[in-house]
């Protein structure tokens, strides 16, 4: 199933169960950048939201923001029980430190998945898992290689996948030509995000069974692009644009009703 329709099924599965709850769950998104990607991203989300009969509120701030300001903001939202859950929209200015942020969200407020005592699992990687196990990708014993080594991304996908008993390899930066050229080679489950454009192509050779998740997301004059060279001679390759987005947006979702269930 092409992604798009997995998540118009799952959206349908989740709007039933909201339709049913007593108390309709709230989500607060709270913003300081005007980046072009988180702008579009905040607004997906409250078109999700809006579908599944979730309440959602955006508060942007000025970028201008002080760390303390946004810290007063996370409290008063972790004190506010009319809230649900929350998050606050990466990435941040400058002079705002990310760990302090998220350290700073309730566990129990935070959809995202990042605070280490968290419940729940990063949006992007749960994403990810749960399309895999729906179109029943096997994955135990399986070479699954991660690019990239991000804690919003690579580091929670390697955790996911050694969770599910793959043999993982997580490759990065320092990472030689040959040595990844070997691992991509015998991999069966490859998931690139490292933010390179079209960095996957055919100077690799890939497994016929293979499956590929492209996270990555570049913009150039001719639109959006993924780390990965379309149509490479794999069973499987997530598209750019719709396909780990709109996961990663269904997976804000699920976490928020796994809050309030």
């Amino acid at each position: 199933m092409i992604i798009k329709e997995y998540v118009k099924y799952k959206k349908e599965v989740l709007k039933d169960e909201v339709s049913k709850m007593i108390k309709k769950p709230h989500l607060t998104i709270v913003q300081l950048n005007e980046d072009a990607a988180s702008n579009a991203y905040v607004k997906g989300k409250i078109k999700d939201a809006s579908e599944l009969g979730i309440e959602a509120e955006l508060i942007k701030l000025d970028v201008t923001t002080s760390q303390e300001e946004l810290l007063e903001v996370i409290d008063r939202l972790n004190k506010d029980n009319n809230v649900d859950g929350f998050i606050v929209q990466m990435p941040l200015p400058k002079g705002i430190d990310e760990e302090t942020i998220k350290l700073a969200i309730s566990p129990n407020k935070d959809v995202d998945g990042f605070h280490p005592l968290s419940s729940l699992n990063p949006c992007t990687p749960q994403g990810i898992m749960n399309y895999l196990h729906h179109e029943n990708i096997p994955l135990l014993g399986k070479n699954a290689v991660v690019l990239g080594r991000s804690n919003i991304v690579g580091k929670p996908m390697a955790k996911l996948l050694l969770k599910e008993s793959c043999n993982v390899t997580v490759l990065h930066s320092k990472t030689t030509f040959e040595d990844m050229y070997r691992y991509i080679e015998n991999a069966d489950i490859i998931v690139v995000a490292i933010g390179k454009m079209h960095f996957l192509d055919n100077r690799f050779k890939y497994k016929p069974s293979a499956v590929i998740v492209d996270v990555g997301i570049s913009r150039d004059e001719n639109g959006l692009h993924g780390d990965a060279v379309p149509d490479l001679p794999v069973a499987l390759q997530t598209p750019v644009p719709g396909g780990v987005g709109l996961l990663t947006r269904l997976a804000l979702m699920e976490n928020l009703l796994t809050i309030t269930r």
